[in-house]
């Protein structure tokens, strides 16, 4: 099992030594030279390996404890008293979760099973629908929240009672009280305005092609499997959305301009040149988002933006991207964690987005939790594979622009 505090030590080696190389050349006033500049990028570039394997690290170890309790209740009931016979509900659960697994395997439910009424929706021998246990969808969203980012940080609301998300929104504040006489009339308000912010779930879907021999043969169960592939294929698709999604039939990303989400008013160029991000350009945004925003504030990049930040440094002389080093503790810039997706904007010309600063609480995600898995068995008979589509209705976006802001170049 890997040593993490061994990787986070060798982590802090190398940053150190690459800050030695940026330093030196600083202390000299010249650009480095090019043995140095490979040299700064090896380090750097293993220090971020270093940084993805500590993740991953302690991210599977939480799966691995998730997963063991998911485990743990399925078999024995949580916090079972296992001298007490199941009760009704738990019974119906248990039969509820193999009747499934039996479905995905052979895509056959027994028509004797007296659950089958509570879990088919047109089921048919050579295919269908199929509702799975609401066990199943909890996994489901719990395992886009750790590929999704913004998921971690958003509200996420789940639409239940109705088929879109309506919110009241003070889109203008009433004008400061104005110091009235003792006797004399009072001052009618007419600037404060109220509106609303409307989600509605739109569908997305995804299939997965999984092999016949694998579904028998894993030692994975077959729900675990199809679950784990259309987490990861439904999260990319979410995260794409979540960042630079038009609002067209699917969600209203931070990277896209818009008076129903982010205006144009939060872009942030100041300090940034045409080409490149500057020290002075992010300190902008910072201090362009009020103070109320910042205990919860984030940046998002691309890593290109990162590999350009990293090599910055304030007024002070110090640098703005420093590294977490110890457990729990998150790589910062300007004292602020950031995220690393392979979806934001990596363009580096004028006018462009480059990055976002801001509370993600801000940013809503509306959830419908009407999920279904179609299971196709003849349409991929030929290649000894089954597919599974999966299909679930969500939308999101920002609904405060005021809690965040852009970081454009100049």
């Amino acid at each position: 099992m890997p040593d993490l505090k061994k990787m986070r030590d060798e982590r802090g080696k190398l940053v150190k030594d690459a800050r030695a190389i940026q330093d030196k050349a600083d202390t000299e006033e010249r650009k480095l030279t090019a043995e140095e500049s490979e040299q700064f990028d090896k380090l750097m570039e293993r220090q971020q390996e270093l940084a993805d394997q500590i993740q991953r690290e302690v991210d599977l170890k939480e799966a691995e404890r998730a997963a063991a309790e998911v485990e743990a209740k399925a078999t024995k009931g949580e916090q079972r008293d296992t001298t007490k016979p199941e009760t009704p509900e738990e019974q119906r659960d248990k039969a509820v979760m193999t009747q499934f697994r039996s479905y995905l395997l052979t895509g056959q439910v027994p028509m004797e099973a007296q659950e089958l009424r509570a879990m088919q929706a047109d089921v048919d021998v050579s295919g269908g629908y199929l509702v799975p246990p609401e066990q199943f969808v909890r996994q489901l969203i719990q395992a886009k929240d750790n590929l999704v980012f913004i998921r971690q940080h958003a509200t996420v609301i789940p639409v239940t009672d109705g088929e879109s998300l309506g919110v009241p929104s003070l889109d203008t504040d009433p004008a400061d009280a104005a110091w009235t006489a003792e006797i004399g009339s009072v001052s009618e308000d007419s600037s404060m305005a109220v509106g609303k912010r409307s989600l509605d779930p739109h569908q997305l879907t995804k299939l997965v092609k999984v092999s016949i021999k694998l579904l028998r043969k894993s030692a994975f169960p077959a729900e675990q499997l199809v679950r784990d592939r259309l987490a990861y294929k439904f999260g990319v698709s979410e995260e794409k959305g979540f960042l630079t999604g038009n609002g067209a039939g699917q969600p209203l990303g931070v990277f896209t301009a818009s008076a129903h989400g982010i205006s144009t008013s939060r872009d942030v160029s100041t300090g940034n040149t045409t080409t490149e991000i500057r020290s002075d350009g992010l300190i902008e945004a910072v201090y362009s988002v009020k103070a109320g925003y910042l205990p919860n504030a984030r940046w998002i990049f691309h890593r290109d933006a990162v590999k350009q930040i990293r090599k910055l440094k304030d007024g002070d002389g110090q640098y703005i991207w420093a590294p977490g080093l110890k457990e729990g503790q998150p790589d910062t810039i300007l004292n602020y964690p950031f995220h690393m997706s392979e979806y934001a904007p990596n363009t580096f010309t004028t006018g462009l987005y480059v990055g976002l600063f801001g509370d993600f609480s801000y940013y809503w995600i509306a959830d419908s939790l009407a999920m279904e898995i179609q299971r196709l068995v003849e349409l991929y008979a030929g290649n000894s594979q089954v597919g599974f589509i999966g299909r679930q209705e969500v939308d999101g976006m920002p609904v405060l622009e005021e809690a965040f802001a852009r970081v454009k170049l100049g």
